[in-house]
This record gives structure tokens, C-alpha cells and sequence, in this order.
């Protein structure tokens, strides 16, 4: 073995890293680390998970900042860089997990993370971005919506971001995990194009046969500190295990099953369900069951069905018992491919994710006992040597492959009657895969099924005693002995004639192309931010005429004006609301600030006032909006209280705040200002229509600007936002100022119709700006709503309390209709969304 100590370049690097250490929470992830990366080279970084690989790569490209350390690029220092700088230099970074914002579509994601310098040479920015796609292969409508996509287009996009900046510098981190055989050799094929144009690659990886093709240096990490360097041909394939894990390997793979022949323990008959059609297979006490075939030829579907997530027909037998697929819900353990919206739950902690499944193990009488379940949870992920800072720490701090360890644990502890694994070891090191591979050897040695789905044939070959090739939908060959081998899976998988099996719809195959594109024009359209404003029109005429029908003077001059003007006031305040939920936050406090700006305005704006008293007013109403929302920023994001506490807090001071100036109603609004804001056109009051030039404005803001892409960015996934270079804590504050902006301009609309400083006004427009926003489709969650949805949604509530009195209704009933038209839009997007994400999940 030769380890070098790199000789000195004849040409600058690209990037030199010195003395790089960083720890997260007194824990060290890099310890003086240093890294000398070529021109025109392929630099292979090994290392086990959370031996600081990803870390290493996150503070090249700015996403994490070193505690120690410097680094310079083509010669330049470049210490205090953020993604976006990187980008800037030439430096891409194609994550483990794709920096994408699922609620945003293709091209927005593209708009956010890109560079507009990068668009500025193509006719079009459209053009541009469908052959960015096609030069991955990625198969995706540009106003598809991310998380509609699976998992492997997903990475597929992430590489269309690194390519389209022409980087200096590519770094990739894990990229072939999800993809099929034919998108690996894309990829091969773009970084030996890259590399042979200068480009120097970064690659993380775990699979050594990758490193032998590409790479022409290697560097290993182990425990947060550099191993080694050395020159690929030089140095063995065991050598570098020894260094990666510290100890030599024997084997990866354990023994295979070789006891006596016995009854099958596990029996699947004639099975069809979505995607996969008349599978069927038997297995015995110690074997393993292997899936082959190309990415998304039905693997996946078939686990699925049998953990009992989808329906299916035929028959599972379980030791002698014939089990269903509710029963299978139950018992099964599944690990899925997509650990991250499916196998975790990123906003719990390692305990609680391991423990989920097993919590009646853990129960003393109707108790959980927190002694037997740290104890059971800590030796299984101890045995696991799963890397984690503490058992409650954030399940999204740890690595990839650590998470991955995390729901094998969980599997574990579920004790199952089948455990189901889809690309058990994807993203995981060789020693940990080591440790998976005897894990569920020894599971099936216990009597339990085990049924294993890879796009690696030869972690199949290597661990499963059967495999069947699946292909569209049919199983197309059984391999077992000697018959079990690469090649034959390989082969059975690219040579079968068979049918596909359709999942849900007809697909684009089975009728013609103008058929096609007009199906899917309408489901992107279902899917999208505007079918729920087109759904509110519709029940707005029919509620209208319905009211027209039992009241003709429903339709007059005099109410159509009243409501537009009680519209304009809630309309504003909700075009608020909706910017503070598009980041994924909400803002309580909006109802008492508009009482407090109409107390403050009847301080200055009277009859008797003069000008420079009215225009004092108006400022000091503007600038006490500015302060709050700049108030309510702050404490969400630098002091770190979540939206909720914020504004509620806000909300309490400010009603205080209220009664103390006017502890009664007083100080009547300037009739002169009064009449003028309520001008009307007709019977259209002119703040009506500013109120909709307002909305397009920003409808056109949120969906052609950057501003607008910044904003859904931070709602729909703050990390990955942050990792394509937006300013979160910026761009969080300026969207609550923008909210108590906005609720200043309904504090006007307010102010007119009241007509006095009253300190009890104003508070029943945090609820009503809520439903608002709801009923237009907007997101609880954040990344996804409209202005225009909202706009409808504040006209339809107004038509609602407005129904009451037409139809001569107790008051009551405008809360109990409030009450339910928020919790029929809140039901109706929960179903919506959950559909969305079944499809996405059958695309895995």
C-alpha cells in the first residue's frame, strides 16, 4: 500500500482545505481534517456513516461553517462563504438528500437554486430548463410538482442543479444510491465529461467497485479525522476497508441458509394489487427473499402491499396462517426506500423514532415505563452501533446511514411476522452494511420472513438464498444456487417482453399523444395552488343564487357594497396571514394590532385634526406595524420561539396595550378621511379594487420574483432551502413585516367602517384571516397557497356571515359556518395531500 502525501501540483488546486474541525453540540464531527482536491480529477472520500464526510463537503460549499480551519479555491481564500457564494465560484454539491422543495415545482426549483447569470445565454429560460432535464434523463413536466416525483427523479434533479453551473468543482455525495442501472451510467458518463473538461469531482461513496471506475485519489475518514490519501491503483480493496472501519473484514456477505429442507414458513399465491400482477413465492425458515429488477417495475409495490399499505388479491401465508392485509399493517415491519418522508420522522428524536412501533413492550400497566424503553431502545441501536450524539437528539442530525440504522432498530423492536426491506443499505458504509446483512440473516434464522427489494444485483447474489426478476408489474424468472448470480438477473431483468401493469390511471401508452397531454394538463392542474380558488368561485355562485332565490334584495347596490367593503378590510389583513403561513409560520397577533393602529390612528386622525396631525397618524399607524411584525420576526427566528408563542405573545401585549391608551371607545375617525377611503365606483368600493390590484401584484411577486421563490423555499423545507443559498432569518422577518404591513392597510379599511378608537375591535380577524387564507388553499404547513385563493377565500366567509342575516340565522351560526368551512378546507387538503403522497410513494 502506498499512502501518499500528495506531491505538489504542477497547477493550482481547486480546493485546499487545512486544519478543518467543527463539533455540533460538544460532539467533534471533524477534527483537523485537511483535503487537496486536483484539477480534472476524480477524488473518491470514504469513510463510514458519520465518520464526517457529508460535514467535510457541507463546509466546502458554505452550508456549514467550521469552528477551525481555512480553505482556498483556484488559489483564493474563500473562509465565510455561504451556498449561494459557492455557487457563484463554480462550486456544486449534489446531496445525499436532494435539496429540493417539494412543494414547489421543476422550474421554481430550478429558479431558486440557479444563478440568473446561469439562464441569461438560452432563448428562454423555459428552453433552458427542459434541456437541463433532458441532458439527465429526466423524465418530468417542468410544472410538476417536486414531491410528486420519486425519489430518483428527485436526485436526477439535484445533478440537473450541480451540471447547469458548470462547476469548477462537483461534488457528490452518495449519487447513485437511488438511481437504476441506466442513470448510473448517465452519470458516469457527465463526471468523465466534466472531468475531461477541467472539472475537478468530490465523490462519496460507499461502493469500492464505484471508486475503481472513477476515482483516481482516495481519501479516508474515520471518526472525524483523516485516514489517508492515496492513488486508487496503488492501494488494495481490503487495505482501504482497514481503514475505513479500523479493522479487517472477512466477509460482508454472512453464510447463507444451509439447514434441512422444511415446510415453507412463508407463502405468497397469485398476489396482484397496484403495479405488480399474479406474484407468487414460498420461503423457509432461514432464507431470504430477494427482489430484482430495474427501479420501478413493481419491487416496491409489492412490499408495500404486503406491509399492508395497499390492497391486493390472493393469498399470504404466514407460518400455516393465512393473514390479511389489515393484520399486515400491523405485524409487518417495513423499511422504505425514502427513509426521509417515509421511514422517519424528522422532527422526533432517535428514541422516539426507534420506539414507535414497540411501544406495548415498553408499557407498565396503562403507563410506558421510560426505564425498559431507554434500555431496550439503547441496547438495540448500541448493537447497531448507530452514531448519535445522544438518544434524544434530533433523528435529522444524524447521517444517512445512521438514520437508516435507526429503522432497522425499529424493525427490530417491533418484533415482527415479516420484516420488509427496500433498499436496506442505501446510503449506509460497508461495515454497517456488514452488520445489517448478519442482522437479517439472523432474523430469518429466528423463523421470521425476511423479503429484501435492491437495485444492486449484487447484494442480492451475495445475501438472498431466492430471488425473483420483476418486470412491469410480472415476475419474470426465480433464481436459486448457482443459478443466483449478477448476470442472470441482469439479463432476465432488460430481456422480458411482458406487459406493464398499470397502477391507477391508463398510462400515455393506451391512448394517443393529444389525449395524453390533455390528462396530464388537467392533473397538474388538480394538484396545483389554483383548483381550490376554482372550486370557492363555484361555491360562491351556488351559495349566491341559493340566497338570491329565498331574498331578491340579496343582490342590490347596498349589500353588494357593504360586503365588498367588509371583503376589502378582512382581505388585506388576510393577504397578511398568507405570507406568515407560506413560510410555514402563522401570525396570531394580527387581529389585536388591527385594534391597536385604529386606537392609535383615533389619537391624530379627528375631525378637528389638521394635516400634518392626520399624516403623523398614518406614519405612526405604519410604523408601529413595521415594529411588530420586525418584533414577531425576531423572536421566531433569533430567539428561537416558534410562531405560535411569538405571536401569541404579541398578541397579549398588544391587546393590553390597547386598553390602557383607550380603556373605552373614543376619538371619532375624521368623516372627511372616512368618505374618501370609502369611495365608491358604482357599487364597487374603490378599496375593493385596489385590494385586487393588490393581489395581483403579489400573486405575481410570489410566482415570477425572487422574492416570491424565497418565500415558498423557507415554507416548503427550511435545510433545503438553506442549502441552495437563501437567507432564512432574512427572508422570515421580512415576511412578518410584510404581514403587519399588510394589516395596516386593514386597519384603514377597519377604521372607516367603525369609525372610532375602540380597543375591543379588531381582535376577530386573527380567526377570520386564518379561515381566509385556509379556504384559498394555502398551506398550515407552508411553501404552498395563493393570493388569489385567499382573496376568494375572504369573499366566500364574508358571503357566508352575510347568508345569516338573509336568511334570518341565529349569530350563532356564524361561528358554527366559520367553524365549518375551515374544517371542511382543512379535511378536504389533508385527503388531497395524502393522495398526492401515495402516488409519489408508488414512484419509488
Amino acid at each position: 500500500m502506498n499512502i501518499q502525501a500528495a506531491e505538489a501540483p504542477a497547477t493550482v488546486a481547486t480546493l485546499v482545505m487545512s486544519g478543518i474541525s467543527k463539533s455540533f453540540g460538544g460532539v467533534a464531527a471533524l477534527t483537523d481534517v485537511s483535503l487537496e482536491v486536483r484539477p480534472g480529477e476524480v477524488h473518491a472520500l470514504l469513510g463510514e456513516n458519520g465518520a464526517g464526510k457529508s460535514t467535510l463537503m457541507n463546509v466546502a460549499t458554505g452550508t456549514i461553517r467550521p469552528d477551525a480551519g481555512s480553505m482556498v479555491f483556484r488559489g483564493e481564500p474563500i473562509d465565510g462563504i455561504d451556498p449561494r457564494d459557492a455557487t457563484r465560484l463554480g462550486i456544486a454539491f449534489v446531496h445525499q438528500h436532494p435539496a429540493v422543495l417539494p412543494d414547489m415545482t421543476v422550474y421554481e426549483n430550478l429558479l431558486v437554486a440557479l444563478p440568473p447569470a446561469v439562464f441569461a445565454e438560452a432563448p428562454s429560460r423555459e428552453e433552458f430548463a427542459r434541456s437541463l432535464l433532458a441532458r439527465v434523463n429526466l423524465r418530468a413536466h417542468l410544472s410538476d410538482r417536486v414531491e410528486t416525483l420519486s425519489v430518483a427523479q428527485k436526485h436526477l434533479l439535484e445533478i440537473a442543479k450541480a451540471i447547469a453551473v458548470k462547476p469548477a468543482l462537483l461534488v457528490l455525495d452518495e449519487p447513485t444510491a437511488p438511481l437504476g442501472e441506466d442513470a448510473v451510467r448517465m452519470l458516469f458518463r457527465l463526471v468523465r465529461e466534466f472531468v475531461a473538461g477541467g472539472t475537478s469531482v468530490v465523490y462519496i461513496t460507499h461502493r469500492l467497485a464505484e471508486v475503481r471506475e472513477l476515482a483516481d485519489r482516495v481519501t479516508v475518514l474515520r471518526d472525524g479525522r483523516l485516514r489517508a490519501t492515496a492513488v486508487v491503483d496503488e492501494i488494495s480493496d481490503r487495505e482501504l476497508l482497514a481503514l475505513i472501519v479500523g479493522r479487517q473484514l472477512d466477509s460482508t456477505f454472512p453464510p447463507k441458509h444451509d439447514g434441512p429442507d422444511e415446510a415453507p414458513n412463508f407463502i405468497i399465491e397469485g398476489l396482484t394489487g397496484p403495479g405488480f400482477k399474479d406474484v407468487s413465492l414460498t420461503a423457509r425458515r432461514g432464507e431470504i427473499i430477494g427482489i430484482a429488477g430495474v427501479v420501478g417495475n413493481g419491487q416496491s409495490d409489492l412490499l408495500r402491499a404486503l406491509a399492508g399499505l395497499s390492497h391486493f388479491e390472493g393469498s399470504v401465508s404466514i407460518n400455516g396462517t393465512q393473514v390479511t392485509s389489515k393484520r399486515l399493517l400491523g405485524e409487518a415491519a417495513y423499511l422504505p426506500a425514502d427513509r426521509l418522508s417515509e421511514g422517519l420522522m424528522m422532527r422526533l428524536t432517535v428514541r422516539e423514532n426507534a420506539a414507535i412501533s414497540a411501544l406495548e413492550r415498553f408499557r407498565t400497566g396503562r403507563l410506558l415505563n421510560r426505564k425498559r424503553e431507554l434500555g431496550m431502545v439503547g441496547d438495540t441501536l448500541g448493537s447497531l452501533s448507530v452514531k448519535a450524539a445522544s438518544l434524544d437528539a434530533p433523528v435529522s442530525s444524524l447521517s444517512g446511514g445512521n438514520q437508516q440504522k435507526v429503522m432497522v432498530g425499529r424493525a427490530l423492536l417491533s418484533e415482527p411476522e415479516l420484516v420488509l426491506a427496500d433498499e436496506p443499505t442505501q446510503g449506509v458504509d460497508v461495515g454497517a452494511r456488514a452488520e445489517i446483512y448478519q442482522i437479517l440473516r439472523e432474523v430469518s434464522a429466528s423463523g421470521i420472513p425476511v423479503i429484501v427489494a435492491s437495485s444492486d444485483a449484487k447484494e442480492l447474489e451475495g445475501l438472498c438464498d431466492t430471488v425473483i426478476v420483476m418486470s412491469r408489474g410480472h415476475v419474470v424468472d426465480v433464481l436459486r444456487g448457482d443459478d443466483l448470480t449478477e448476470e442472470r438477473m441482469i439479463h432476465a431483468a432488460v430481456s422480458s417482453t411482458t406487459s406493464t401493469v398499470g397502477v391507477e390511471d391508463i398510462t400515455d401508452a393506451d391512448v394517443d399523444e393529444r389525449t395524453a397531454v390533455r390528462r396530464a394538463k388537467i392533473r397538474r392542474f388538480v394538484q396545483g395552488d389554483y383548483a381550490p380558488a376554482v372550486l370557492l368561485v363555484a361555491v360562491m355562485v351556488l351559495l349566491g343564487a341559493f340566497i338570491f332565490a329565498q331574498n331578491d334584495r340579496y343582490l342590490g347596490a347596498f349589500n353588494i357594497s357593504a360586503m365588498l367593503l367588509l371583503v376589502s378590510a378582512l382581505g388585506f389583513i388576510a393577504m397578511g396571514q398568507t405570507i406568515a403561513l407560506l413560510t410555514g409560520g402563522i401570525d396570531l397577533s394580527v387581529g389585536p394590532l388591527v385594534g391597536f393602529l385604529v386606537v392609535i390612528g383615533s389619537f391624530f386622525i379627528l375631525n378637528e385634526s389638521s394635516t400634518a396631525s392626520i399624516l403623523l397618524g398614518f406614519a405612526a399607524m405604519l410604523g408601529t406595524s413595521i415594529v411588530v411584525g420586525l418584533v414577531n420576526g425576531t423572536l421566531i427566528r433569533y430567539v428561537k420561539f416558534t410562531a405560535i408563542a411569538a405571536t401569541l405573545t404579541v398578541y397579549i401585549a398588544l391587546q393590553g396595550m390597547s386598553f390602557i391608551l383607550r380603556p373605552t371607545a373614543g376619538g371619532y375617525i375624521n368623516a372627511d378621511i372616512s368618505r374618501a377611503i370609502t369611495t365608491k365606483i358604482g357599487p364597487i368600493p374603490v378599496a375593493f379594487i385596489v385590494l385586487v390590484l393588490v393581489v395581483v401584484a403579489l400573486e405575481y411577486a410570489l410566482r415570477r420574483t425572487p422574492w416570491g421563490w424565497r418565500l415558498r423555499a423557507a415554507g416548503s423545507d427550511e435545510e433545503s432551502a438553506r442549502r441552495v443559498g437563501v437567507e432564512i432569518n432574512r427572508t422570515v422577518v421580512l415576511a412578518y413585516v410584510a404581514t403587519s404591513v399588510l394589516t395596516f392597510f386593514g386597519a384603514i379599511m377597519l377604521m372607516t367602517q367603525i369609525g372610532v378608537g375602540d380597543p375591543a375591535q379588531g381582535v376577530a380577524y386573527t380567526l377570520s384571516s386564518i379561515t381566509a387564507v385556509v379556504l384559498g388553499g394555502t398551506s398550515l404547513l407552508g411553501g404552498r397557497g395563493t393570493f388569489v385563493g385567499t382573496l376568494f377565500g375572504a369573499m366566500l366567509l364574508v358571503q357566508v356571515l352575510n347568508a345569516t342575516v338573509f336568511l334570518r340565522l341565529d349569530q350563532m351560526w356564524q361561528y358554527i359556518l366559520q367553524g365549518i368551512l375551515i374544517l371542511a378546507a382543512a379535511i378536504l387538503y389533508a385527503v388531497a395531500r395524502s393522495k398526492r403522497r401515495r402516488r409519489a410513494a408508488r414512484k419509488v
